[in-house]
């Protein structure tokens, strides 16, 4: 009987919809009026879910950038409403002033070289502090502590310990290797390295901790099976625990380029508005400052904020094209098909 009515059903051409097609069919057999009220449901619904989250964002990050673009269009003193228009002056001002070329170059550096030193030394640390060992967790506590003190109390904590009279030189006087005193923050041979290894005592903690956040989201079964085939500990290491940690490092290696082209409170802390661009430290940000609120013109601080804003922009777009594609697609390794 069934098999009847089947077959009387395909050949009078009646197909019977299925899954999406079934659901679409039975949504338009409803009433407008309850198909309306199911609409307007779902859209109170998302206004309540995402509404004060917008406002937030619109209120502390579109309109902050608008005011400062349009700021940046006027010679302005900071008081009172902007009147003196001198349009793309500024912008041009800052993309042909050396010293804001030698502050972008000193981030750039900054970037490369967190990734360098930063990158290796955390990730070495994570697989050491991911297998069993005694005083495991002292350990990672000990690692993360710089992360979580302030700038200020790591700025003037360094400033202290590396300046000419300082701690550092005074040791190196005492056990015999007085040759090797030098001025760590103000020789401008040596204050970018000096604030390179600052950078990364104070923030490989975070790398870290992420690291090991990722290995240990890596199933032991695999290492296991692995092992049980012949494959050595480095090997094992380099063939499948380094490619299933690409996203996180890949979040990582993000993270730490839009930091780098944002420096401002170590630089600024440990060496001030003067000492930093005469020391080779000096960054976009300390730029941004010097020239603009110190000096009295927040217009031109302004412009200097919307290309730090524009730089950082194009940088995370580029990035996430070519880097973290592969990841937003759903693929752990290989790229999107």
């Amino acid at each position: 009987m069934t098999s009847q009515l089947a077959s009387q059903a395909t050949t009078a051409g009646v197909d019977r919809p299925v899954g999406d097609d079934a659901a679409r069919v039975a949504s338009a057999g409803r009433p407008p009026v309850r198909r309306r009220r199911e609409n307007w449901r779902i859209r109170g619904e998302l206004a309540i879910l995402l509404g004060p989250a917008l406002v937030v964002f619109v209120s502390f990050v579109i309109l902050p950038v608008a005011l400062a673009a349009y700021y940046g269009f006027y010679s302005w003193s900071g008081f009172g409403t902007p009147v003196d228009f001198v349009g793309i002056r500024n912008y041009v001002t800052i993309l042909t002033d050396p010293a804001f070329h030698e502050a972008l170059g000193h981030n750039a550096f900054i970037v490369v070289g967190s990734l360098v030193l930063q990158g290796p030394l955390a990730l070495g640390l994570a697989l050491l502090l991911n297998r069993k060992m005694r005083a495991q967790s002292l350990i990672r506590v000990l690692i993360f502590v710089p992360y979580v003190i302030s700038e200020v109390v790591v700025g003037l904590g360094w400033g202290l310990l590396l300046q000419s009279g300082g701690a550092l030189n005074g040791a190196l006087e005492k056990i015999g290797l007085g040759s090797l005193r030098a001025d760590w923050i103000s020789d401008p041979a040596l204050a970018i390295w000096t604030l390179l290894i600052i950078i990364t005592w104070k923030y490989i903690g975070f790398a870290v901790i992420l690291f090991l956040a990722g290995l240990q989201g890596i199933p032991e079964e695999l290492s296991e099976a692995a092992a049980i085939d012949g494959a050595s500990y480095w090997q094992i290491q380099r063939h499948i625990v380094l490619p299933l940690m690409g996203p996180t490092i890949r979040i990582w290696a993000f993270l730490s380029i839009i930091g780098s082209l944002q420096l401002f409170d170590l630089v600024w802390i440990i060496w001030g508005q003067y000492v930093a661009s005469t020391a080779g430290t000096s960054t976009m940000a300390t730029y941004m400052v010097a020239n603009g609120r110190n000096a009295g013109s927040f217009g031109y601080g302004s412009a200097v904020a919307v290309v730090m804003f524009l730089i950082s922009l194009a940088v995370a777009l580029v990035y996430q094209r070519f880097v973290l594609r592969r990841d937003t697609a759903g693929a752990l390794t290989g790229g999107s098909k």
